[in-house]
């Protein structure tokens, strides 16, 4: 005969082990999920000023060959800073037209021989434009709408044999590597860089970004022979 005062409390030490064991294995199952995650939605594209990712990835190799596509994020809004405006309110600070003016420096010490240059039409874009390179730029209206288009039109806007750099609006950039496997990436910054090279099957293929402020540093590491 069984032992019911003996039973009971065996049958509720089982009764927590299977809880517990249903538990682990739940919170196992979700931590399996958050890294598969992980894994199959990619970050921000890498950093180009880390590690001198200029050189490794070949990029300095692509923007001598013209295969480069650069979108550029305007420089500061005006409507969203307290610093002095350059000029009418839906434009870009005075500080952005100075960062905007380094990164133009920045693109001429690479070497802007074989490469072109379009702006969206909106004041902030265009006038971070003028800053970068002291000349009224090419506008597009397909600049500031961008969406599910935009791989296209830059395409058909691409040359060979030589560069382009597009002035636009994080949308854009974003709306880019959304297209290109980066849909969870971080927002760019003020006068950023997304570098994309054109593979020789005409694919668009994300090499990194590259924050304004990290320009000095690169140039510094830009190999004597470019």
């Amino acid at each position: 005969m069984v032992n019911t005062l003996q039973a009971g409390p065996q049958a509720k030490t089982a009764s927590m082990r299977r809880s517990r064991k249903i538990i682990f294995s739940a919170i196992a199952v979700a931590l399996t999920i958050v890294v598969s995650g992980f894994m199959l939605w990619p970050a921000t594209p890498q950093d180009l000023a880390l590690d001198n990712q200029m050189q490794q990835s070949g990029l300095y190799e692509h923007w001598r060959a013209g295969q480069v596509i650069v979108l550029v994020r305007h420089s500061e809004r005006c409507d969203r800073s307290a610093n002095p405006c350059l000029g009418p309110a839906d434009g870009i600070t005075q500080l952005g037209s100075v960062t905007a003016s380094e990164l133009g420096q920045a693109f001429r010490t690479l070497g802007m021989e074989h490469t072109d240059v379009l702006s969206s039409p909106m004041t902030r874009t265009l006038q971070t434009t003028q800053s970068m390179f002291n000349q009224a730029p090419r506008t597009q209206e397909w600049l500031v709408t961008c969406g599910k288009n935009l791989e296209r039109d830059i395409k058909a806007h691409k040359l060979q044999g030589r560069n382009l750099i597009l002035v636009t609006h994080s949308g854009c950039i974003s709306d880019l590597e959304s297209h290109l496997g980066f849909a969870h990436a971080l927002a760019s910054e003020y006068t950023s860089s997304l570098f994309v090279t054109l593979t020789a099957d005409g694919e668009m293929q994300v090499v990194g970004i590259m924050n304004a402020r990290n320009w000095p540093q690169v140039l510094k590491e830009m190999p004597n022979n470019l």
